[in-house]
């Protein structure tokens, strides 16, 4: 993950209630053995017709959306299945932002957890941002994560919330396992504390075997 504090760029209108991680990555596309090539199944039944066309009336195939790394979708955006290919998907398409009234849970916590932020904000500042995005002549964004703030054409902003920690392992440009090790030391002083208050439950797998060994 590069650490970031500012995403910004053309934000695509997606504006579909409930969409469900199976319309985001269908299954024919996760018959891979790594993450290679998952952008070409991204949303795929929209991007394209029963033919393999793409459709050109999908917002995503039109040249004023062409680069798009930013998606403004409606709510319940990544329900479903909990497959993480959705989110390998989304970022290999070059989207590195997704703004919703809400989103799945188990889609918000392998997005955040892989670097894709999403962004919730109130249902009426979405369909502002629709409206933005969709009829001004530029649909540009900028999601500044430490400010805590999306900004849009004629000067439209809103605010939104992120946790702590979520915020700081953007800033660092790392995953859980980084955000983890960032904090050794003070794991090391937890577990140090724990075994003085609970000296009797230290390496009782390993005693246990050597009683055992011994009895037999």
């Amino acid at each position: 993950m590069k650490p970031s504090s500012v995403i910004a760029g053309i934000a695509a209108p997606l504006p579909y209630s409930n969409l469900d991680t199976d319309q985001i990555m269908p299954k024919q596309f996760l018959r891979i053995v790594d993450k290679a090539g998952l952008d070409r199944g991204l949303l795929y039944d929209l991007r394209f017709d029963e033919a393999g066309r793409p459709r050109a009336d999908f917002v995503l195939n039109q040249p004023a959306y062409a680069g798009a790394c930013v998606l403004v979708a409606g709510p319940n955006f990544g329900c479903g299945s909990s497959r993480e290919h959705a989110v390998w998907g989304l970022q290999q398409f070059g989207i590195r932002a997704v703004i919703a009234p809400s989103f799945g849970e188990i889609f918000f916590f392998n997005a955040l957890n892989n670097g894709l932020l999403l962004v919730t904000l109130p249902a009426a500042q979405v369909d502002e941002l629709l409206q933005r995005v969709s009829n001004t002549a530029s649909h540009r964004v900028e999601i500044d994560l430490l400010a805590g703030t999306v900004s849009a054409a004629n000067g439209w902003v809103s605010s939104f919330e992120l946790s702590a920690r979520h915020r700081d392992m953007f800033a660092h440009g790392q995953d859980m396992v980084g955000a983890t090790l960032r904090q050794l030391d003070d794991i090391a002083r937890y577990e140090a504390g724990h075994w003085r208050r609970h000296p009797w439950m230290r390496d009782v797998a390993q005693r246990v075997r050597a009683r055992l060994d011994a009895a037999s």
